[in-house]
């Protein structure tokens, strides 16, 4: 009996370990002033607003190492200029805080005679596309750019607990 109870304690960390892995295959900060929301929808693994309307999100799809960053960047544009008719403004190379290499594609929309500001970055990493979506009207959208820095800059795209080399590869939180 004794030598059961002596197993209780190491099951115990093995499975608080294994569960850290679920979850999210991504690490996000909520900025100061936004709260996450409760239901992410059916397209997203992370929300969070403000009160004035301004929105995040994060999608990770299973690329299943299909197309690499231009890919998907190209794939991005396409649908949002030539489809959804939003206007390019701006784009540029950025990284997430665990060093993947990304694009961030900014775009502005006219919606019922109000502005609206649109900022898209695209990650891949793990076999998975990462998409972090920002937008909201242009006003609202400016006042909260700095926060939306913030939050792009902490966003680490790669595995985040400490036996993921190990244990999960390049298919971190797949358990």
């Amino acid at each position: 009996m004794n030598r059961q109870r002596s197993f209780a304690p190491m099951f115990g960390v093995l499975a608080a370990v294994l569960l850290s892995a679920c979850g999210r295959p991504f690490e996000v900060a909520t900025p100061h002033e936004f709260v996450e929301l409760d239901e992410q929808g059916p397209r997203y693994d992370y929300r969070a607003t403000t009160a004035d309307e301004v929105v995040v999100a994060v999608r990770a799809i299973d690329s299943k190492g299909r197309g690499d960053v231009a890919f998907w960047e190209r794939a991005l544009l396409l649908q949002l200029r030539d489809v959804s008719g939003y206007a390019l403004l701006a784009k540029k190379d950025v990284r997430s805080a665990d060093g993947a290499p990304g694009k961030e594609l900014r775009f502005g929309h006219d919606q019922n005679g109000r502005p609206y500001a649109y900022r898209v970055q695209v990650f891949v990493a793990q076999d998975r596309v990462f998409v972090i979506e920002a937008g909201g009207a242009r006003d609202a959208f400016l006042r909260y750019e700095a926060k939306l820095d913030w939050q792009a800059t902490t966003f680490h795209a790669r595995c985040g607990f400490f036996l993921a080399p190990v244990l999960a590869s390049r298919t971190c939180n797949r358990w």
